[in-house]
């Protein structure tokens, strides 16, 4: 993110030759940052970390002019554990200005963005703000900020100077309140039954689709939008890291023949590409540039590409991991349908998870299903002929001849593709699906209960033919043996005295 406003940045001042752009952001080079910084910067970029590290370290960074400190994403400063960070910033920074002269304090500006206001904003205002002024919302008779808890545009401006003995007071009180929201935050969602300020021209859909049939779903998705006759870019959000390397290795190496004894061809026309937290910076700057510059490509990624990245010609955004807080749901569709463009948001949901449409109606947010049977007829078959092709057509969308044939497909290649590099990927992710899965929030427990998930078709959705040990059998005994609960060692013992039965009989068999 702090890349894209940098681009934008040199953009938008490049005729002002007077105005120098500048960034800083973990994964570069400390020494090239240390001499664009000696040699001055009017409009700095940065990542906490980083800015925090090159105010503590390097001392050609003279901060004794600054004017304006803006903190985009407001809310998710906090959630991401930039608190501390965020407050030795705050006073660094007054410590050196403080020394200065030629600074006055009333003279810098502090800002907060956000497109959802809630307490985490509050509590970061509380931090760094005094008597602030809010910019793109309502009326204070219409809307007050204590009580407001989303907006389309949300923009906080106020005055770091030290607050008197009184305001300390009123500070503290407001910070014994907040703690008592925050306590109250597990019981209720974080932005409350407010409406989500969604664009008119965004179309919302869903598919409901059985679990051992998610990852056909998808792979029958994306070909259907990446023929070359189209353009376009797809970015597709999954709920782990691991999940997305497992997707991207498949993505990129798996091949079907279009009939019988023909040669087989890349599974997708589009170029494909990955974004999450655990990519080298380069890669992942790599990744933002290309992807940007494609006229037609798939992202898949984490929620690290939710928030604040835009790419020009997005079309549409597939939730393949439904988000764990319905707020995230916003900064996902964010990403298309831009400045009155138009857009589509699409979201896998199971059988089981078709409560999470009422969690999204409470928002103002209304979805319409699609038909599951005619995205599967964008399978390719086995090439045999049937008198009953369509999926419609069949009782069960199980049986249609084109699912079953990418199911065991897909089952093949997972177990023989690249010397086991990419079943090792499969099991990763399916590990790291279930304890997500088992990792969401309190109020949507009742949503996504991880008890009804059935292992064996979450590990058809990965790839696999059957359910990992580590979280079938092996988590089971692990998990009973954590609660106290006894282990049957009956049949421990029955499976050993079969052994060494077999093995007693081999040895006489052999004399």
């Amino acid at each position: 993110m702090a890349l894209m406003v940098f681009l934008v940045a040199e953009k938008l001042v490049h005729r002002f030759i007077w105005l120098v752009p500048g960034f800083l952001m973990g994964g570069e080079n400390r020494n090239k940052e240390k001499a664009r910084l000696r040699k001055g910067i009017t409009l700095l970029i940065a990542t906490p970390g980083r800015l925090l590290d090159h105010l503590s370290n390097t001392n050609s960074f003279k901060i004794d002019p600054l004017k304006w400190l803006v903190f985009d994403e407001a809310d998710r400063l906090l959630d991401l554990g930039f608190d501390k960070d965020i407050q030795s910033i705050l006073s660094l920074l007054n410590q050196k200005q403080a020394a200065s002269k030629q600074f006055k304090e009333s003279e810098r500006q502090h800002i907060l963005l956000s497109a959802t206001l809630d307490e985490r904003v509050n509590k970061l205002a509380a931090l760094s703000l005094r008597n602030p002024a809010t910019v793109g919302l309502p009326s204070k008779e219409e809307a007050p900020v204590e009580q407001s808890k989303h907006t389309s545009v949300e923009e906080v401006k106020g005055k770091p100077q030290e607050p008197s003995e009184d305001e300390e007071e009123e500070v503290d009180d407001g910070d014994e309140d907040e703690d008592e929201d925050n306590l109250e935050a597990d019981e209720k969602p974080s932005n409350g039954h407010t409406d989500y300020n969604i664009p008119s021209q965004l179309i919302q859909s869903y598919y409901k689709v059985p679990c051992k049939l998610r990852l056909a779903a998808l792979l029958a998705l994306m070909r259907q939008r990446s023929s070359s006759t189209k353009t376009g870019k797809l970015v597709i959000f999954f709920s782990t890291c691991d999940a997305v390397d497992f997707h991207f290795a498949l993505m990129n190496d798996f091949q079907l023949s279009s009939a019988p004894g023909s040669k087989k061809e890349p599974f997708l026309e589009s170029k494909v590409f990955r974004l999450h937290g655990n990519m080298p910076q380069k890669e992942r700057t790599d990744t933002f540039l290309q992807f940007g510059k494609a006229s037609a490509a798939f992202l898949i990624c984490t929620d690290v590409a939710s928030r604040g990245l835009d790419f020009k010609g997005v079309t549409c955004i597939v939730q393949y991991d439904p988000p764990g807080d319905p707020a995230e749901y916003v900064h996902r569709v964010g990403r298309t349908a831009r400045i009155g463009e138009q857009g589509e948001a699409i979201i896998f949901l199971q059988p089981c998870e078709m409560d999470y449409l009422a969690e999204l109606k409470k928002h103002g947010v209304t979805l319409k299903e699609l038909p599951l049977p005619q995205l599967m007829d964008a399978l390719p078959s086995d090439g045999k002929k049937n008198k009953y092709r369509k999926a419609e057509q069949w009782t069960s969308i199980e049986m249609h001849p084109a699912v079953s044939y990418m199911n065991l497909t897909l089952e093949n290649f997972v177990a023989k593709g690249k010397t086991g590099e990419v079943n090792d990927l499969a099991v990763k992710a399916f590990n790291s699906y279930v304890r997500a899965y088992a990792a969401h929030k309190a109020e949507l427990k009742p949503i996504f209960q991880v008890h009804k998930l059935h292992l064996g078709h979450v590990a058809k959705s990965f790839g696999l033919k059957s359910a990992p040990q580590l979280i079938g059998k092996m988590g089971m005994k692990a998990s009973k043996k954590a609660k106290g609960g006894r282990v049957d060692k009956s049949r421990e013992r029955n499976a050993q005295g079969t052994t060494k039965r077999r093995r007693l009989h081999a040895a006489v068999m052999e004399e």
